[in-house]
């Protein structure tokens, strides 16, 4: 009898336990935050409202500004899109993470935000653009994505959903999936359902804590977009009203994704990050008639997509957590590839402890405004090279992208060594090479130890 009623307090303790073991497990769940990443795609440096582009309308974007920490020297660790989108996705700068250029998949060793978050129970989509490749093992779903809806490749039409800008190697071919099942969704305007599927994601996960990426295509090419966006913009330039219409078309999908996360309940404990890939571009396939396009604005940046000049990679940046950030302008410098450990210090999240990582937790910086936790950033891009310092940018072999012929060329002369200090002339139009040639020896072996350490791995 005392042996079994010794057994019956046995079992009742250790069910007791079990229970406040799971209320625990439930509460630091519940506690933790769901991390939203909105990526928009070739978008000009300044081309939303709250950075004061006054032919556009990005009201939803603007309330998250408004509300939210404006980051205005954030720079994307590349100026172009699968690079920029392997750094934010590994926390590691595109060279370590194996993809320095367009066309290269992220290496099916590499971890992501999502894998790391994946081991910590959140639930994780990408919903969008992916562009780090289209294998079994270099897609969404086998880099820690629970759910996947949207494509492979650089670009596709946002209504056939074709992918068609390889031609003359390759022919055109259908380019949409839901996890890894290929779809036809024929006519559906790709940026609206984007939006669908980000919101049904967020009603479906509430009680989990989740990671939602949505990488909009928007607003890069074809430049597509249905009549009633258009319409909202009948003063514009043909050009920039199409750019204009597909950016309206985005905001609207961030204001449905918000709006979504407060009917759930879900807004106070979710942090939201809102940047570029890259600067605007100038490629005609952006243009009208075989003309370098025009639509987007870098200004007063210099350089374009693809420039290691700040045009191309100096991006807009919102952080908004309701409660948490503060209203106002961040000047720091931080970049693409800190949200990773960033969001592993916020969720708890173990940062991986076999790889360097270039990326810094910045949340001190966001909380309460504390210095940068880079010393210098550099980036790579082909011949060139480029690396800030406190005020002072160098640019090695640079390329402006700016749609004239010598724009694609590098820089020559004394201008292939280009030194500028950005808080006098943010435009890096006057070459201070000779006049603090000091400091271009400082830089110039500075990046160079940095591409050799990259490099390396």
């Amino acid at each position: 009898m005392d042996e079994q009623k010794i057994s019956r307090r046995t079992l009742l303790a250790g069910a007791l336990a079990s229970t406040q073991a799971a209320a625990l497990d439930s509460k630091r769940t519940s506690d933790k935050p769901n991390v939203v990443v909105m990526l928009f795609d070739d978008l000009g440096t300044h081309d939303m409202g709250f950075l004061g582009a006054r032919d556009l309308l990005t009201p939803n974007l603007d309330e998250l500004a408004e509300n939210g920490t404006i980051c205005r020297n954030w720079y994307s660790n590349a100026p172009v899109c699968a690079p920029a989108r392997s750094a934010l996705m590994t926390g590691r700068c595109p060279i370590r993470a194996g993809v320095p250029r367009n066309g290269l998949p992220l290496r099916s060793s590499e971890k992501t935000i999502a894998s790391i978050l994946k081991e910590d129970e959140y639930a994780t989509a990408c919903i969008g653009k992916w562009h780090l490749g289209s294998t079994p093992d270099t897609v969404p779903n086998a880099h820690g994505f629970d759910y996947f809806y949207g494509f492979h490749e650089g670009c596709t039409d946002y209504f056939s959903h074709r992918f068609y800008w390889g031609e003359p190697k390759e022919v055109n071919f259908h380019d949409l999936w839901h996890n890894r099942e290929e779809i036809f969704e024929d006519g559906k305007y790709l940026t609206e359902r984007i939006g669908d599927e980000a919101c049904e994601f967020v009603q479906k996960r509430k009680g989990q804590p989740f990671f939602l990426y949505t990488a909009f295509n928007a607003v890069h090419y074809p430049m597509h977009a249905p009549e009633k966006y258009v319409q909202r913009f009948p003063t514009l330039a043909r050009e920039r009203q199409m750019y204009a219409a597909m950016l309206s078309a985005a905001d609207d999908t961030v204001g449905r994704i918000i709006s979504t996360l407060e009917m759930t309940k879900q807004r106070e404990n979710t942090i939201v990050f809102v940047i570029g890939d890259n600067g605007a571009t100038t490629e005609r396939r952006a243009g009208l008639n075989q003309q370098p396009a025009t639509a987007g604005k870098n200004t007063p940046f210099r350089g374009f997509k693809f420039s290691t000049f700040d045009g191309g990679m100096h991006v807009p940046a919102v952080v908004n957590w309701p409660g948490r950030i503060a209203r106002r302008k961040c000047d720091e410098i931080v970049m693409t590839a800190d949200i990773l450990p960033t969001v592993c210090y916020l969720t708890g999240a173990k940062l991986p402890q076999d790889r360097t990582l270039d990326g810094r937790n910045i949340w001190p910086v966001l909380e309460r405004g504390s210095t940068s936790p880079h010393d210098f950033v550099c980036w790579a891009e082909g011949p060139q090279l480029a690396i800030r310092r406190g005020p002072w940018k160098l640019v090695l072999n640079g390329v402006t992208r700016d749609g004239t012929p010598d724009g694609n060329q590098p820089l020559t002369g004394d201008d292939a060594i280009f030194l500028s200090n950005l808080e006098d002339d943010p435009g890096e139009r006057t070459n201070l090479r000779h006049a603090h040639s000091e400091i271009v020896d400082q830089l110039q072996t500075l990046a160079y130890k940095w591409r050799r350490e990259v490099e390396a791995n």
